[in-house]
């Protein structure tokens, strides 16, 4: 409430958030947590390739003329994402700055780490009761932590609402962002508008029609990219991709298993024009973001080395990947630049 009092009253509440279920879910919590305490509250989700800190999304969210910002699950940063604007920053990966006049909910460094879902239902509660809206937090906790590590929280939502749909429901609303054209808005509106998973699962109007379909073009791209081998070369397992669905992460993922001694990079050249996005995963304990850190490029922007300790990722434009790569002994993996 502390942050709220801050933001200009009369003006929207503009929530900005990650495209992926902690990010959505986390946007659908405290969009209706402050609906329903009586404020406006809107929601601008950061796409494909995107960030709050370029300055053609800035202008988007300047355009909104907010009274206060809510960034969600887009990482802690030094920089305002807009300038004079209050805002309200809940995230829980690993901070590269604190923002300047910002007041700041972080889950990184807890144990167990919580999601930004799971802050975002927790703050909400200074609105009112917000238990009808814990099923979205279990999403957003089974979109990032799998089953929601130790948390009650997760226990209590599978009871109330099912097991199976809460799981079936994060996969149906992940669908979207890891398609070619990275649409989550079906996402967001079923989250908003929807009293339990079983209506992401079970619906039958055009957007649940949507994540049914783009779940099969990340499943067509997935078996694809199953079928890469990876190349090794010192603690690194290198997986080159080229397909325009984010599918890096999962195939990451995937073979951390099998290389349990090794970082593994899986690396897409075709999501973006001019850019190679990878996501980097490993079994071993060894923390990638300062690993990330010792070869960063002197052209990396926000985008290079964010997340977590062993998940994490970032983009490169072309000519600044084939220097990273060189360095870390694939010149093979080079691209046009």
């Amino acid at each position: 409430m502390a942050a709220l009092a801050t933001f200009k009253p009369g003006a929207p509440v503009l929530i900005v958030s990650h495209f992926d279920a902690d990010g959505l879910t986390a946007a659908a919590i405290l969009a209706r947590a402050l609906r329903d305490a009586g404020m406006s509250a809107e929601s601008l989700v950061i796409g494909k390739g995107e960030s709050p800190w370029d300055p053609e999304v800035t202008d988007r969210i300047a355009a909104w003329n907010p009274g206060g910002l809510i960034v969600a699950d887009l990482g802690t940063r030094r920089d305002p994402v807009l300038s004079g604007c209050p805002t309200l920053v809940i995230d829980h990966h690993v901070p590269t700055g604190e923002p300047e006049g910002a007041v700041t909910i972080s889950g990184n460094g807890l144990d167990p780490e919580p999601t930004t879902a799971l802050l975002a239902w927790w703050a909400a509660a200074a609105l009112g009761d917000q238990a009808d809206l814990l099923w979205l937090a279990a999403v957003g906790l089974i979109g990032d932590m799998a089953e929601g590590l130790d948390f009650p929280e997760i226990a209590e939502a599978q009871t109330r609402w099912g097991k199976t749909a809460l799981r079936d429901a994060t996969s149906l609303v992940n669908a979207p962002r890891r398609t070619a054209a990275a649409d989550a808005g079906p996402a967001l509106r079923l989250l908003l508008a929807s009293d339990g998973p079983k209506r992401i699962t079970k619906g039958d109007d055009a957007d649940a029609s949507a994540l049914q379909a783009a779940k099969v073009e990340v499943r067509a791209a997935m078996d694809k990219a199953k079928r890469v081998p990876p190349v090794i070369g010192g603690d690194v397992a290198l997986i080159s991709l080229d397909s325009p669905c984010q599918i890096h992460p999962l195939i990451a993922q995937q073979w951390r298993g099998w290389f349990r001694d090794k970082i593994v990079i899986a690396a897409n050249a075709g999501y973006r024009p001019g850019w190679v996005h990878f996501a980097a995963r490993s079994a071993s304990g060894r923390d990638l973001i300062a690993f990330l850190a010792e070869h960063r490029p002197t052209s990396a922007d926000g985008r290079y080395g964010n997340g977590h300790a062993q998940a994490t990722g970032g983009a490169l434009r072309n000519a600044d990947w084939n220097g990273f790569i060189r360095e870390l002994g694939f010149p093979q993996a080079q691209v046009d630049a």
